[in-house]
């Protein structure tokens, strides 16, 4: 009998985490070096998991070399797998623009190159409508003071990068990068989105 419920409650937890998994969406974007995003997205309750690496290239299985030529036309992104009752594609979308500079073509501070630039990658049509009317409404404000020119893609190949790129921040924040480009972000995140931040 023992064994039957205990058959009976692993069927049970396998269940809900496949329909768990079903729930979870797929949310790509492009903003900078992935080191500083992948920290930054990794925060927000949510967020269930942050994947660093390439896409909207020309060429299958790119490295962090090939990207780096910037020849390659991929983009350093990070795909979020996020729970929708939880953190919705707007909120995504929110930190993503107040985050990064989208109004500066194919470069983020002292990293240029079209490796660099700002792209959402939006995996449904609901989410480019979203994306799209989002970006027009910064523009029609001038919430920057200048034009908003980040891309908007269809979601290609994602190529995850290596592995010594996975939780860089959460592996290397000492290093003299992560002091001194992340960690004012992971400020400013905290400043402005303090209440959807995981404790």
């Amino acid at each position: 009998m023992k064994y039957i419920t205990t058959i009976v409650l692993i069927i049970l937890f396998m269940n809900e985490a496949n329909a768990q998994k079903q729930k979870n969406q797929k949310a790509t974007f492009g903003m900078g070096c992935f080191w500083c995003t992948e920290a930054l997205f990794q925060r927000l309750n949510g967020v269930a998991s942050v994947a660093s690496g390439y896409e909207g290239g020309d060429i299958p299985n790119p490295t962090y070399d090939d990207v780096c030529t910037g020849t390659t036309n991929h983009a350093e992104v990070i795909e979020i797998t996020y729970d929708p009752a939880k953190i919705t594609y707007d909120e995504l979308l929110e930190v993503f623009w107040k985050s990064h500079d989208p109004t500066t073509l194919n470069r983020q501070g002292a990293d240029v190159g079209t490796q660099y630039r700002s792209v959402v990658f939006y995996h449904s049509e609901e989410q480019k409508a979203t994306a799209e009317k989002y970006k027009a409404e910064l523009n029609k404000t001038n919430a920057f003071g200048k034009a908003v020119v980040t891309e908007i893609s269809k979601a290609d190949v994602f190529y995850e990068a290596e592995n010594y790129h996975q939780n860089y921040f959460l592996k290397n924040g000492e290093l003299p990068y992560c002091r001194l480009v992340i960690l004012p972000k992971m400020d400013k995140l905290e400043k402005l989105f303090k209440a959807k931040l995981k404790n």
